[in-house]
């Protein structure tokens, strides 16, 4: 999920955690941990607290392997989770009551930032990236892959139910309200997911295809559009689309961006499924398995879902190289498919590439 999205959805759960608003609970009011936080203060403590995961980014600035390997690690661990918060109510809480003025304690904004940090790891989750909710005991990634990585209808309703909130003040009906929404609205997606899986596991029978795995990718503009993949432990069969349409979306250039987003993908009865082998076949074949079964290739062993060769051979400076790529990026009218890796010879080892579209861009391999 988008770090915008995550914000808000913290602003949301802290509207929620506020409560209402009564002359019992005004600014200033005692409590068993001190003066109660006014609205204003948890809404921002929940929107902190749901940003601070993505500062992991910062692992970028020692190496794009380092942030490919630590990305939904640690700060979205659920196992950290206690730590993390306490952290942050901490901070807040001396933020507001620097200089001696009167605020509350780091006790008050406890529940409302640990809150947050969750919410803000649900929105991960649902996606199909991939999110590190056992770190550091656990490296491997889970994801629910309901809900693509951007999503117009699940922020707006965050946005609907904030300025809802905004309002009237007085009550957090508007923001449960949408908390609500966001559940059902993802209950939805899930059902597309479930819809989309069943037609790949009905074409797999269809085909005679002796299935290793099935599972479908969420793409943009409709809870409906999915890519379903079935892997037969070769190669990968797959489809882009939509498990509601009867008929085709005609959309032309001068349609909106949903309607071009979402005519690529077809209806059950018509879809156009395509075949990649994972390793390819003929004479590249044997590069592109000793690629990637390489040591230095292992961060993209771990890393890829439904990973498929993308080129095999010699490149322009003479070199032999093999790349890969996951299908879980592959998205119908986007330019280019991102995360593509692969390693060429050299005389000392291999050499660890990103395939862009000027070309190969090497990469320090630490």
């Amino acid at each position: 999920m988008d770090t915008l999205t995550h914000a808000l959805s913290g602003a949301l759960v802290g509207r929620v955690l506020a409560g209402r608003r009564t002359s019992a609970a005004m600014p200033g009011a005692a409590s068993a941990h001190g003066p109660q936080p006014p609205v204003w203060q948890m809404v921002v403590a929940g929107t902190v607290a749901a940003t601070f995961p993505d500062l992991d980014f910062v692992l970028g600035w020692i190496s794009e392997l380092t942030y490919l390997r630590g990305h939904r690690g640690v700060t979205h661990s659920l196992l950290l989770l206690p730590l993390w918060g306490l952290m942050l109510a901490w901070l807040l809480a001396r933020f507001w009551r620097r200089g001696g003025r009167p605020g509350a304690g780091w006790r008050s904004f406890y529940l409302v930032v640990c809150s947050a940090l969750f919410v803000h790891i649900l929105g991960d989750l649902i996606t199909q990236f991939g999110t590190m909710i056992l770190a550091p005991l656990s490296d491997r990634r889970f994801g629910w892959g309901t809900t693509f990585i951007i999503d117009l209808p699940f922020t707006g309703i965050i946005l609907a139910g904030l300025l809802a909130s905004a309002l009237w003040r007085g009550s957090r009906v508007p923001a449960a309200s949408a908390l609500v929404l966001l559940a059902a609205w993802v209950g939805v997606q899930a059902t597309g997911r479930a819809e989309a899986i069943d037609a790949a596991r009905a074409y797999a029978a269809a085909k005679g295809i002796a299935v290793v795995e099935v599972d479908a990718a969420p793409r943009p503009a409709s809870p409906f559009n999915w890519t379903a993949i079935v892997f037969d432990g070769e190669r990968y069969h797959y489809a882009h689309l939509n498990t509601r349409r009867s008929e085709p979306l005609v959309a032309t250039d001068d349609d909106n961006f949903i309607r071009r987003f979402s005519a690529p993908y077809l209806p059950v009865a018509m879809a156009q499924w395509e075949v990649r082998e994972r390793f390819g076949n003929g004479s590249t074949r044997a590069l592109a398995e000793q690629v990637w079964n390489a040591e230095d290739f292992a961060f993209y062993r771990w890393f890829a879902m439904f990973p498929v060769l993308d080129h095999a051979g010699e490149e322009g400076d003479g070199q032999l190289c093999a790349s890969f790529k996951d299908l879980r990026f592959l998205t119908p009218g986007r330019d280019r498919q991102p995360f593509i890796y692969g390693l060429c010879n050299a005389a000392d080892g291999w050499r660890l590439f990103e395939r862009e579209a000027g070309g190969l861009r090497w990469i320090d391999p630490r």
